[in-house]
């Protein structure tokens, strides 16, 4: 009787540690997610400081501008499931690279303190946020992992966990904008 007791004890024990280590991986990627979404509402609160900066300078630009703006909106204006977001924010990213890069282009816009301290401020958004995004992909692959693995698998179709998905961007978002000044 003993041995079955000490057997029946580690296998709940056992059970116990592989529940809390999915609950802990998946606070991890909500952590990791909340990370990025804290950086994307930084980098879209610059959005219309940059855009009204750039707008005196830059007057036949609107078109790209109004696109910024209208990409803005879209992110800011409904609860949207990760994966959108994701796309959305990558559509968002290439915008302000292209805009910047019209910008520079611009010698007024270019000496403009203002324009460099919002340029500055979104570089460093950008390079927080592309910290966040490997360590929300970091914490996903874990708890991806954890949830596909024997003998957590089962653990995890018992808590009806599903696999998240990784923060990636298309091929066609990896080219180099096309920009023209006409």
């Amino acid at each position: 009787m003993t041995y079955f007791t000490i057997i029946l004890i580690l296998i709940i024990l056992f059970c116990v540690f592989l529940y809390n280590n999915l609950i802990s991986k998946k606070n991890k990627v909500e952590e990791s997610y909340s990370s990025i979404d804290v950086m994307l509402k930084k980098r879209t609160d610059l959005i219309p400081q940059l855009i009204n900066t750039v707008k005196g300078a830059i007057q036949h630009e609107r078109e790209t501008l109004m696109e910024l703006t209208q990409l803005r909106e879209k992110i800011l204006a409904k609860d949207i499931q990760p994966e959108e977001r994701f796309q959305l924010e990558s559509q968002l990213g290439i915008m302000l690279g292209k805009l910047q890069v019209r910008a520079e282009a611009y010698p007024d816009l270019k000496a403009n303190q203002n324009f460099l301290l919002l340029q500055s401020s979104l570089n460093e958004v950008e390079e927080q946020l592309s910290a966040a995004r490997r360590a929300y992909n970091a914490a996903v692959n874990s708890f991806n992992n954890a949830i596909e693995m024997f003998p957590s698998n089962i653990m995890g179709k018992l808590m009806r966990y599903s696999k998240r998905p990784l923060f990636t961007i298309k091929e066609e978002e990896r080219s180099v904008p096309k920009i023209s000044f006409n």
